[in-house]
């Protein structure tokens, strides 16, 4: 009869605390991170990194890579997933700033079908010469190259990863604020450019930094300038272009955003847990390994940031008559 009453009393009870207590043993869903890239690069490393350090604070939280189409595949995979802060995703430079203006048609619109979380990181570009082609030349900084660009129109090339490529369009804006001209030689992917600019084929790049470190370590690459309005803590000798041509700066970034429409209160406890992730001190250390730089804000300054440099590449891209289909 105990046992009887016992069981009616535990029964009556799960009848009244029912979906509380159904939810409360009930595993929590995991965040996916969408990044529109192949596994492997240093966009996907750093999400994997992350989605590490959140995990405490959020749960697990999922990789999904979705690359193609320059990341437009990605990024509209974000774009049309429910607003419901399950989904999010990578947002790049290609992806929010250079992709709009490249593309005749695109599946999302990068300025409204996103709500921004924060910047997560950038590494910075830099102005690359051959060393040997440098030493023949004489050039030994930004105002030797554009001297002698200057004194010999046309003799000058500089090489990059494809037509639109982040290179390509350093080249064009460093070309137009510097009042010079040079050849532009597109190759198939970032490697093959700098295998050109190692074997002397082209005069100098716009190369990733990350990349681009070993062989300026090693003596075979003369790093003239970064692209970042100031100094590297990777490169600390090594002025910005802005000191020679104010204002110019262009480099690799990118964040976290959500679908639009995801509740302004599961943005901000996004936003919270991943600042906190990006500022602690072995993220940073990981990042450092890569080039990186931690770039940790508040949803609308990501937002103010990615507006801005949307409305950047458009005159660059136009300016540049790049195209991809």
């Amino acid at each position: 009869m105990k046992r009887r009453s016992l069981l009616l009393s535990t029964l009556a009870l799960a009848a009244v605390l029912g979906p509380t207590a159904a939810q409360a043993q009930a595993p929590a869903k995991p965040i996916r991170i969408i990044v529109p890239y192949a596994p492997g690069g240093p966009i996907d490393v750093t999400a994997r990194q992350l989605a590490e350090r959140v995990k405490d604070s959020l749960g697990p939280v999922i990789i999904e890579n979705r690359p193609g189409a320059g990341g437009n595949i990605g990024a509209d995979a974000v774009a049309k997933a429910a607003p419901d802060g399950l989904t999010l995703g990578i947002a790049a430079v290609a992806t929010h700033a250079i992709n709009p203006w490249l593309f005749s048609k695109m599946p999302y619109n990068a300025a409204t079908d996103f709500a921004p979380i924060t910047q997560m990181l950038r590494v910075p570009n830099v102005l690359v010469m051959n060393a040997e082609t440098a030493n023949r030349l004489k050039i030994n900084s930004v105002a030797d190259l554009i001297a002698y660009a200057k004194a010999n129109p046309a003799k000058l090339n500089y090489g990059s990863g494809g037509n639109g490529s982040a290179g390509h369009l350093a080249g064009e804006m460093f070309k137009r604020d510097a009042g010079i001209f040079a050849v532009h030689i597109p190759y198939n992917g970032g490697n093959p450019a700098q295998l050109a600019l190692l074997s002397g084929q082209v005069d100098f790049n716009f190369d990733n930094l990350a990349t681009a470190a070993p062989n300026i370590k090693s003596g075979k690459l003369k790093a003239l300038a970064v692209t970042t309005a100031q100094r590297s803590p990777a490169l600390p000798d090594v002025p910005p272009v802005a000191e020679t041509l104010k204002g110019f700066e262009i480099d690799t970034w990118w964040g976290l955003v959500a679908p639009a429409g995801t509740p302004k209160e599961m943005i901000t406890k996004l936003n919270q847990a991943f600042v906190a992730a990006l500022n602690s001190p072995e993220t940073r250390t990981r990042y450092a390994a890569l080039m990186a730089e931690p770039a940790p804000g508040t949803p609308e300054a990501f937002g103010a940031f990615m507006k801005r440099e949307l409305a950047k590449y458009e005159r660059v891209v136009k300016a540049s008559g790049a195209k991809v289909d």
